[in-house]
């Protein structure tokens, strides 16, 4: 008897048959002598429309506000009472339990908390009694006791890992639309592959750069607390894609996978003065404003007096950024601001990468030879992300993918 989690995100549930159908998925596995617990994230696009209405009805500071998590978390709620009623349907005991019911301790900010502590008596109990605990993912108790809170976007990943690392669950299974990790966007490039295994490293690496089969704390909480994951498709019961670790998983190869993010956007500032302080001073105040910074490139003029600094936030931040930056434009002392919503950040990733010389050459080979302009690089031993305009994303894609043969499972050959 194994224990099991599975995850059922927003397009396998987005309807009543949807619904029916993941119970049929987990039904399978009860059958099969498992303990099975459950966890869901809202219906379809529901999320989003409940946080439509919360910025419709207070337009100052809905996303991070007690009131939008106690909206949202409803979403949830509904997809766990009607997942345990499918179960009950089918003759199966089950349950639905609410993040303060169990309850998920949290700290931090609306809209976006971490989860410090998943009380798992009530869970094992269930579980140990053969009875399919139905989890609403997203969602926890904040510390007070006294509010719902929301853990952010795909926060019902996260909580489907922590919670299996909470109760030693053996395999956590994520199941969504797609048939697993591919080495990238099937629907740009034709002959993606379906990658067979992955580390966790590597995922955590394409979660965070803009693969969206599982978000970046999930991949992070994984690799911590080594929870084997099974990413697959609710609609075809074909193998997926497992994460485990690198010993397991690492194929000899330097590049696993091309990915992108379209959630960036590029600030310039141009004609600052050339003096120790002056980046701190920007980056302190946008860390102030609660704003990340991700990639930056710094350079000089040719008197060196004046210098130039680009980096990129998310899309979302990008008019509380500028607004922030201009508020001290005296104080740090620059010239002018230019911004950019119109790029693409593209990461090469690969746990074999540091193995092999000139990946980054032939990356940034590949681009110049098809016209394609670099404006700020970022790498790491296990990834070189670039970014590029928007308008280029295909041709860049599709020529990266071929040049580095990622439909090839043995790609092998030197870099």
């Amino acid at each position: 008897m194994s224990r099991v989690v599975q995850k059922f995100g927003g397009s396998s549930l987005k309807d009543l048959p949807h619904i029916r159908r993941a119970a049929q998925i987990v039904a399978q596995r009860w059958h099969a002598g498992d303990q099975v617990l459950v966890v869901v994230s809202a219906m379809g696009d529901k999320t989003d429309q409940l946080l439509s209405l919360a910025r419709k009805a207070n337009k100052s500071n809905a996303d991070e506000s007690a009131e939008c998590d106690s909206l949202l978390a409803t979403g949830e709620q509904e997809s766990a009472a009607l997942m345990a009623l499918c179960l009950q349907n089918l003759g199966l005991n089950a349950r639905s339990f609410l993040g303060w019911q169990i309850p998920v301790e949290t700290f931090g900010k609306h809209g976006r908390a971490q989860v410090r502590r998943i009380n798992n008596l009530q869970l094992v109990n269930a579980l140990q009694n053969r009875e399919i605990a139905v989890c609403a993912g997203f969602q926890g108790l904040m510390a007070a006791g006294d509010r719902v809170a929301t853990l952010g976007r795909g926060g019902s990943d996260t909580s489907a890992v922590l919670i299996a690392a909470s109760i030693k669950a053996q395999l956590c299974e994520i199941f969504t639309d797609v048939d697993g990790v591919f080495t990238t966007d099937p629907r740009i490039v034709t002959n993606a592959r379906k990658i067979d295994k992955i580390n966790y490293e590597e995922m955590l690496e394409m979660a965070s750069l803009g693969a969206r089969v599982l978000e970046t704390r999930a991949a992070a909480a994984a690799m911590r607390y080594k929870i084997p994951l099974h990413i697959r498709s609710t609609f075809s019961m074909e193998k997926g894609t497992e994460v485990a670790d690198g010993e397991q998983s690492m194929e000899q190869k330097s590049v696993t996978a091309l990915t992108y993010s379209d959630r960036d956007a590029k600030i310039a500032l141009l004609g600052l003065d050339n003096k120790p302080g002056v980046a701190a001073k920007i980056f302190e105040h946008l860390a102030l404003k609660n704003i990340s910074v991700d990639m930056i490139v710094q350079g000089t003029t040719q008197d060196e007096e004046k210098a130039h600094i680009a980096f990129t936030v998310e899309k979302n931040d990008l008019q509380r950024a500028c607004s922030a930056i201009e508020e001290i434009k005296k104080e740090a002392e620059f010239q002018e601001l230019r911004s950019d919503d119109k790029v693409i950040k593209l990461s090469l990733i690969g746990a074999g990468m540091n193995s092999y010389a000139g990946v980054a050459a032939r990356m940034f080979r590949i681009l110049a030879e098809k016209g394609i302009n670099i404006q700020i690089i970022a790498t790491s031993e296990i990834k070189i992300s670039v970014l590029i305009a928007s308008d280029y994303l295909e041709l860049a894609l599709r020529s990266l993918h071929a040049i580095f043969d990622l439909p090839n499972k043995n790609n092998n050959e030197k870099k």
